[in-house]
């Protein structure tokens, strides 16, 4: 519908009803549809107007749901429309910064029309599109979770060539580069994931040395502990005739001398079980606590004399302390990417009513891959 020349659209946009501690039900949020919207960004506003492309779903969206306001990202508005990345195109602009047609990534509504009145703090950069990987992918690969990957398996955990990697809900968006990058820096990786699909696609699609499924595993300290105080006694042998050796004499050797870096995305059990199978010295990156039911009340943890007695850093980080460094992962991974040295998997959904149900699902382990919504088409 056009009013004296200015086109008007019905707008479907996610809302959160209320607040909420727990894990996200569907519930928690609805779909309104808000009527005559004009297809302009006011005059004088320095604003500018987009049509959502995807829309990211992930997991740090959860603490945006409750009444808390001493995070990084201040919390959701019930009765209002929730945000999170996405990817989107200028329709109209009252900012010099931005013009019709521009495709740009960051922060926006999770609704098919977005007025965006600030670019502080959203992250929003502009994409150089290129037809050699999907536009969708700067939501993961090339978007918030990729460089998340990057900067905290380089700059928090500090590899070096040769060590041992865990790396936990290794299947999703952030897991799946951790482990990838860490193979490409000489390291021997293993991943946990929730069932058999993930697990066979982390061994012979994304190519980590191993892979479990954790809810097959009755006792998580012994699964990761594997033979390594067997081997522990031959200190002389290098790193690989050790795993030569472990190899030989088990027929389970997920980390046979230990793990030197654990980078974790679902805290809980599988954290206090690493905990006790660390390396003197080991690093551990707090990416995510997934696997929390609530968020006022924390599980308590068993295993955190090892800190101590084996001198363990563990260290918590946000993507956005490392902002400087993005031009350079965008380099390196896109060049990873074209070369062929890394592949990126995603679960697509189709429409924004669908996604409710797929932020919902992260919380199960539905998704393979990175979850994206796709809101309209290119």
């Amino acid at each position: 519908m056009e009013q004296t020349g200015i086109i008007v659209v019905d707008n479907k946009q996610i809302i959160l009803n209320n607040y909420t501690d727990q894990i996200p039900k569907e519930t928690d949020f609805q779909l309104r549809n808000c009527n005559g919207i004009k297809l302009k960004a006011p005059q004088g506003s320095g604003s500018f107007l987009v049509k959502n492309l995807y829309l990211s779903c992930d997991p740090y969206m959860r603490g945006r749901m409750r009444d808390f306001h001493g995070s990084y990202l201040p919390p959701f508005t019930p009765g209002s429309v929730i945000e999170g990345f996405g990817v989107s195109r200028v329709v109209d602009s009252d900012n010099p910064n931005f013009k019709p047609g521009d495709l740009i990534s960051g922060l926006t509504g999770w609704e098919e029309y977005s007025l965006i009145h600030t670019t502080q703090q959203l992250q929003l950069r502009k994409i150089q599109h290129q037809d050699d990987i999907p536009l969708s992918f700067h939501l993961g690969l090339l978007g918030m979770p990729g460089f998340t990957a990057y900067a905290g398996f380089y700059e928090v955990c500090s590899p070096q060539k040769g060590e041992t990697v865990l790396v936990s809900a290794a299947a999703g968006a952030v897991g799946q580069l951790v482990g990838q990058l860490a193979k490409l820096h000489g390291c021997y990786v293993v991943g946990s994931a929730g069932s058999s699909q993930k697990v066979d696609l982390l061994k012979n699609k994304l190519g980590f040395d191993e892979a479990f499924n954790y809810k097959e595993e009755p006792d998580l300290d012994a699964a990761l502990k594997s033979v390594s105080e067997m081997v522990c006694q031959y200190h002389n042998y290098t790193f690989f005739n050790k795993l030569t050796l472990a190899v030989q004499t088990s027929s389970r050797w997920y980390f046979p001398i230990g793990i030197d870096i654990f980078f974790d995305n679902v805290g809980g059990d599988m954290l206090d079980a690493a905990l006790t199978n660390m390396r003197i010295h080991g690093r551990i990156a707090m990416c995510g606590m997934i696997s929390q039911t609530s968020l006022s009340n924390s599980q308590l943890f068993h295993n955190m004399y090892n800190m101590i007695t084996k001198r363990i850093t563990m260290k918590g980080f946000v993507q956005s302390d490392f902002l400087q460094l993005f031009p350079r992962f965008v380099e390196d991974v896109y060049g990873y990417y074209k070369q062929g040295k890394i592949v990126y998997i995603e679960d697509m959904n189709q429409g924004l009513e669908t996604a409710p149900a797929a932020l919902v699902g992260l919380f199960s382990g539905k998704n393979v891959g990175k979850q994206v919504i796709c809101v309209a088409p290119e």
